[in-house]
């Protein structure tokens, strides 16, 4: 029999039971895949097709980063005032025709690297609008009380792409030439729109304020984020891992393959294995969140990680490649654990029609530090060398866990479900009150 959350709920299962959500992780595990094959391809046209240095293809990832710190606290509004099924299906098309304009424009001798940065920036800006609309739409698929089993799908989903994706968008680039390879990524858009369409359920429509400006409507998701002390600890947290980890992530291939001498393929599969293990992280998340408590869990969670960390400046030639190579696919498990049991959290705890805003606040905040830490990063790299930016983000990261001890979370083993819900660990003081 149909649920309203759309489909048959078949306990068997779980939560691909329900029609409407296997579109969506069908459709997303598709576009994941082709889009890992753009993250090789994109620089590859420059620097074959258009001769392009260097520091002209670092470009391609600057536009595209820059579009969270240019739309990302609107896109969240935006997406409030529209059908979240419809923005989907528009940011599916809008990237598909996008990329789809680099391979036609180099069949006609026109590609150029101006026309790149432009598909770089307009990629990443529907990507933003597709982010808050997708993790806005997901409760309405499932609900709350399989939130954490949708999550930990879509993440295994991603964990796949990552693992799966750079293997095969490399021999892809060989045997296509990278503008082909590109098209790939360009079919797997509308192969995501193609199922996002098959959604049966529609949402609720929500009562409209007569007040519509768009500052207000912005302040209002900063006001939800910053207001409540939960999801202000796990926010704030959250932006340290990524303006760390970002740093990390400027200098870590540079080390690899300068310092230590690792091959092209041998970095390859040391990644090809984190993928892996945030397979495994996806799939231990509900698990672990059952046996330890949502709180505990998300702080074990980023202080482990954060230590393991610690190794990653270490790394040299010999066994303490190994080390790296375990201690860096154990910190991805760790990471995607804490990604679904906060996600989870967020999506549970905001009213449908803050989902947006509040979606596109925490996307400003967290993923804006991912330009900043790359140019630290890269900066230190530069004056320094590789390894002491490595120790810098390695370090830096440790405090992540602070946000999330000041807000009790090791405290709280169910996180609250509602705006207006009191901490757990507030609970006693309240009633002295």
């Amino acid at each position: 029999m149909p649920d309203r959350h759309g489909g048959t709920a078949v306990t068997v299962r779980g939560v691909l039971g329900r029609h409407d959500f296997r579109q969506l992780w069908i459709g997303d595990g598709i576009s994941r895949l082709g889009s890992t094959v753009s993250m090789l391809a994109l620089p590859l046209v420059a620097l074959n097709a258009l001769e392009a240095g260097a520091g002209e293809v670092g470009l391609l990832t600057v536009f595209e980063s820059l579009a969270y710190l240019l739309v990302g606290l609107p896109a969240g509004a935006w997406v409030d005032r529209l059908p979240r099924r419809a923005v989907l299906l528009a940011a599916d098309l809008g990237r598909a025709a996008l990329l789809g304009s680099v391979p036609a424009a180099w069949m006609l001798d026109v590609l150029t690297l101006a026309q790149l940065y432009g598909v770089a920036l307009g990629v990443g800006i529907l990507s933003i609008f597709h982010g808050a609309a997708y993790q806005s739409y997901v409760p309405t698929l499932v609900g709350k009380e399989q939130l954490v089993e949708a999550n930990a799908r879509l993440e295994a989903s991603n964990a796949v792409a990552n693992w799966a994706g750079p293997g095969a968008g490399g021999l892809l680039v060989q045997w296509l030439s990278a503008p082909f390879a590109v098209v790939l990524d360009a079919l797997s858009f509308v192969a995501s729109a193609a199922f996002i369409g098959r959604i049966r359920a529609r949402e609720a429509r929500t009562p409209v304020s007569t007040d519509r400006r768009l500052g207000r409507e912005i302040r209002e998701g900063l006001r939800f984020v910053v207001g409540h002390p939960v999801l202000r600890g796990i926010t704030m947290s959250t932006a340290i891992l990524s303006l760390f980890g970002s740093m990390s992530g400027s200098m870590v291939i540079v080390l690899l393959s300068t310092d230590v001498g690792l091959s092209a393929g041998s970095i390859g599969l040391v990644f090809g294995a984190a993928g892996a293990a945030g397979l495994a992280g996806a799939a231990l998340a509900p698990k672990v969140t059952a046996r330890l408590g949502q709180g505990p869990a998300l702080v074990t969670a980023v202080a482990v990680s954060a230590l393991l960390g610690l190794v990653t400046p270490t790394v040299r030639e010999g066994w303490l490649v190994w080390c790296f190579a375990v201690s860096n696919s154990l910190g991805i498990a760790c990471a995607v654990v804490y990604r679904i049991i906060q996600v989870s959290f967020r999506q549970r705890l905001c009213p449908p029609e803050l989902r947006g805003r509040v979606n596109g606040t925490v996307r400003f905040l967290v993923w804006g530090m991912m330009p900043i830490g790359g140019a630290v990063g890269t900066g230190l790299g530069a004056a320094c060398s590789p390894r002491t930016a490595l120790w810098v983000a390695a370090c830096g990261a440790l405090t992540a866990v602070l946000p999330l001890l000041l807000a009790g979370l090791p405290r709280m083993r169910a996180l609250p479900d509602d705006r207006n819900d009191r901490p757990a660990a507030d609970a006693p003081e309240a009633a002295a009150a």
